[in-house]
């Protein structure tokens, strides 16, 4: 075998079972998916919960398009399907990857992945309990009295796979300043000092991504900078080099 062929193999069977770990993501998605499906309808019930338990009296979500009462489900369905399979997700990433970490970095690894999903599913709960109500409440009580509140069914699937997103993604925060002070890209001092630039960016952030009120800017944002607080917390517990403890006394 050739030195270019040698060079080739090792890369060809790194693709090869990419490819096999990323079937097997597609597959469990698909029997998560077929396993709810049959519950499709209960499921945007409990969905649509926090906006239908404060509609008036003689509001009620509607359908403004003929196949939104079968897609708007089957969406919900299948996005539910990706969010139950994240840790299956996460851990064939894991095992793809294990092999090229030192074991120290494994050590760590395992714990950050852990936190990772419990994070993301703490911030998908965190929207549908707190700040889902709060939002709904809010919209269905200032408009006039003459105005019957009727959501579209796909309009409010959209908006709520939005906010779960956005608030799954948002609570990754700690885990994201930890891992940046861990590989020494910033550390807790720099990020400290940013501190004012953060808590802006934070708003910003809400702004862009929740519905166009301060409201709801806010019910973001200070969920962001307090998880951004935690993990300046979480990276105090990183060792400090001692060359960077150097360069801080001769700041100091």
């Amino acid at each position: 075998m050739s030195a270019e062929h040698a060079e080739q193999a090792p890369l060809v069977s790194h693709l090869i079972e990419l490819r096999n770990r990323m079937l097997k993501i597609v597959v469990v998605i698909l029997v998560i998916f077929f396993g709810l499906y049959a519950f499709a309808n209960d499921l945007y019930l409990i969905v649509s919960e926090p906006l239908r338990s404060l509609l008036p009296a003689g509001s009620t979500l509607i359908a403004t398009e003929v196949a939104s009462p079968f897609l708007a489900p089957l969406k919900l369905t299948f996005a539910l399907a990706v969010l139950v399979s994240i840790p299956f997700t996460l851990y064939q990433i894991w095992s793809f990857i294990a092999p090229a970490l030192y074991k120290e970095e494994r050590s760590v690894a395992i714990p950050l992945l852990i936190s990772s999903v419990f994070l993301f599913y703490a911030g998908i709960v965190f929207a549908y309990y707190v700040v889902l109500p709060l939002i709904f409440g809010f919209f269905t009580t200032v408009g006039p009295g003459e105005v019957a509140v009727m959501t579209d069914i796909n309009n409010y699937l959209n908006f709520v796979l939005k906010l779960f997103f956005a608030f799954g993604v948002t609570f990754e925060i700690p885990v994201a300043t930890y891992l940046l002070i861990k590989a020494g890209v910033t550390t807790v001092d720099s990020l400290s000092k940013k501190r004012p630039y953060v808590f802006l960016g934070c708003f910003v952030v809400g702004m862009l991504i929740t519905p166009p009120d301060i409201f709801s800017q806010t019910l973001l944002a200070i969920p962001m900078w307090l998880l951004f607080e935690l993990g300046l917390l979480a990276g105090r517990t990183v060792p400090v080099e001692a060359d960077e403890e150097e360069e801080s006394a001769q700041q100091a």
